[in-house]
């Protein structure tokens, strides 16, 4: 299973998106500021994932998700989410 994610930080108020094997990992590693955007911060939660069969199916939705670079998209998916 591969993941589609966008982490939030309160710390920030900014939203990460990308896309990864094993999410929970992937989280702690942001927190522990192994990326330079994320390392930002220390307070990155998960706000949003959807699941894929492939890797390419997972990277083709960070970057179709990344050249919308919208917050209002990515805060309308969330709030979908949250709906469900």
């Amino acid at each position: 299973m591969l993941y589609f994610y966008i982490i939030y930080s309160k710390q920030i108020n900014k939203y990460y998106v990308g896309s990864t094997e094993n999410i929970d990992l992937r989280i702690e590693r942001h927190n522990l500021g192994t990326t330079r955007f994320t390392s930002q911060a220390n307070d990155w939660v998960l706000a949003y994932y959807e699941t894929f069969n492939s890797k390419s199916e997972a990277i083709k939705r960070e970057y179709e998700i990344k050249r919308i670079k919208s917050r209002k998209y990515i805060e309308s998916l969330i709030e979908k989410k949250c709906q469900e």
